[in-house]
């Protein structure tokens, strides 16, 4: 069967298997909609968490980003799952214990304070939109390239299957089908990597065969790096950046991952305090899984590419004669060769050399089987795979722009007396309105959607991540030093990146950044700001009333840690 067949075959199947579960999970209440009824185990909990989390670009662009950028790639390993230590050990029993649906509400309750509340409101709904439109995007690009069709019309197939189970099932809708999700994606990545991994090295387990040797006898990072510094490329296992500026990037990451709303959310699903932190434990398990694999993916994807374009002589393939993965990928727009010398030959450089004009990160992974010559079935594999990550994390954005508008936007401001019947209804209105504003970013992406994840985790680092770090140890902070802190910290944050990315790019550089920290790492000094704010101010203004004082306290104590705990 040829490719496409099996795509249809596979990805269709992936998609009944969603939709079925929807059905099956249709709620009737806003605690079902909201939190899936506080009924989910611990081991699901953690692979719906996972699945959330491993958006699109974990799945289509991180090995993408270790392949060109080497070490300096690897920030993004060590930030994102990072971030789920600092989940379980310092957040999530603790929130999970304050009983709130969503992050606003728990800024909104602790700091007692609406205009804390609509600060959060914001940051949610613009973090939330950030992400979505890349997701979007990412669907309609697995769709333009295995399915034929253009990408707008895979963006709108990718709504109306999002549309289906997050309406119509809420938190329990997703949760189910995002452990479906976690499964088909981490088949479609972990198949492909087992099969490349015993073709060039040998060793059925990819993350052996990354520091395994080739069957030539050399190291396949020795390889690499020979290969790079031929072709003008710095050496693959060397990087760039000081190292001030990869520690804020990954702090940035940590600390943006464990601020974001659609993770945090997820830890109110499961029925007991305790279960919260097992299922952060899961979640870090099945999210290592795909990260370990990742670097092994790269560094396998990077050296068939160089050999594939450049020729085992090293001279460049005849044009005439290259792989069907360059002239399809090539209708994509994502890989564009020209022919600078006229000799009808490609060829891949980092100088004058390079004929490549564009080389498309995001093909990597989806790619990566057809340069290996992997069976049709399993390209078509990690075409649902990619969908899966996509849709699944789209689904879990979706639910947190919804849940800020209708319940910490209306019920708890503009329109507190409304029925539960109401509120339920504005939710799935919210999330139809946010599934159409999204398919219109996927459709039309600003140019920056690439950029803008740096800045999405900027602003959970440095607005959130403050905010509830000190609601639960910090007994003095008040409602004037959050909201003082959180427009503080989002404010330089947004200036920084805003200046180097769009006002001012040709300044982007090193001699010119704040302490050396690049754009995608500033979230870190941005949260720095906002805990210096947060605690100066609260300092200089009076204490919080007394009752939200003993609430700090009652987080805290352990004491209850078996049974949920309402207020």
């Amino acid at each position: 069967m040829s490719v496409m067949t099996w795509t249809y075959l596979i990805v269709g199947a992936s998609f009944a298997l969603y939709i079925g579960i929807a059905i099956w999970s249709r709620v009737g209440s806003t605690k079902e909609y909201y939190v899936a009824g506080g009924g989910v185990h611990p081991v699901a909990n953690g692979m719906a968490t996972a699945a959330d989390w491993m958006s699109a670009a974990s799945f289509i662009s991180m090995a993408g980003l270790i392949s060109f950028m080497g070490r300096d790639g690897a920030v993004y390993l060590m930030g994102w799952t990072g971030g789920y230590v600092l989940l379980a050990l310092l957040l999530a029993p603790y929130l999970r214990k304050f009983g709130k649906y969503t992050v606003p509400d728990f800024i909104g309750d602790r700091y007692y304070s609406d205009t804390a509340r609509l600060v959060a409101v914001v940051c949610a709904v613009f973090v939330s939109f950030t992400y979505v439109a890349g997701q979007m995007r990412g669907v309609g690009i697995v769709f333009s390239r295995f399915l034929e069709v253009d990408i707008t019309t895979g963006v709108v197939v990718g709504m109306a299957i999002v549309f289906f189970y997050a309406v119509l099932g809420g938190m329990k809708g997703i949760t189910y089908t995002q452990v479906a999700q976690y499964c088909v994606l981490i088949f479609a990545y972990l198949v492909p990597a087992i099969f490349i991994s015993l073709l060039m090295t040998g060793h059925i387990i990819p993350q052996m065969g990354f520091g395994g040797t080739m069957a030539d006898g050399t190291y396949l990072l020795d390889k690499l790096d020979g290969l790079n510094t031929e072709l003008g490329f710095d050496a693959y296992t060397s990087g760039i950046k000081s190292n001030i500026d990869v520690f804020c990037i990954t702090a940035a990451l940590m600390v943006g991952t464990a601020g974001l709303p659609h993770v945090i959310v997820r830890f109110f699903t499961v029925p007991r305090v305790s279960d919260a932190r097992i299922s952060a434990g899961w979640a870090l398990l099945f999210i290592a899984l795909l990260y370990t694999t990742a670097p092994a993916v790269a560094a396998f994807a990077r050296a068939n590419m160089i050999e594939t374009i450049n020729g085992t002589d090293g001279q460049g393939v005849l044009y005439a004669e290259a792989p069907d993965w360059i002239k399809n990928w090539e209708k994509t727009g994502l890989i564009k060769w020209e022919d600078k010398n006229g000799d009808g030959r490609m060829f891949y450089a980092k100088d004058d050399r390079n004929e490549m004009a564009k080389i498309d990160n995001d093909i990597m992974v989806l790619a990566n089987p057809e340069i290996a010559k992997l069976p049709a079935w399993v390209i078509a594999l990690v075409a649902a795979g990619g969908l899966a990550a996509a849709l699944s994390t789209a689904a879990g954005l979706l639910l947190v722009i919804s849940s800020a508008i209708s319940h910490d936007l209306l019920k708890k401001v503009v329109m507190p007396n409304i029925t539960e019947k109401q509120e339920l209804l504005y939710a799935r209105l919210a999330a139809a309105g946010a599934i159409f504003v999204a398919g219109y970013l996927g459709i039309n992406p600003p140019g920056f959607v690439a950029q803008v994840v740096a800045f999405a985790f900027g602003l959970a680092a440095s607005s959130f991540f403050p905010a509830i770090i000190l609601g639960i140890f910090d007994k003095r902070a008040n409602m004037q030093g959050a909201i003082a802190g959180m427009i503080v910290g989002i404010t330089f944050t947004a200036g920084y990146i805003i200046y180097f990315k769009f006002v001012n790019p040709a300044a982007n550089t090193a001699d010119n950044w704040l302490f050396g920290v690049s754009p995608e790492g500033i979230g870190t000094v941005g949260m720095v700001l906002n805990i210096i704010v947060t605690y100066a101010v609260s300092h200089m203004t009076k204490p919080p009333p007394a009752h939200i004082q003993e609430l700090v306290d009652h987080i805290r104590v352990p004491r209850g840690a078996g049974g949920a705990t309402h207020h």
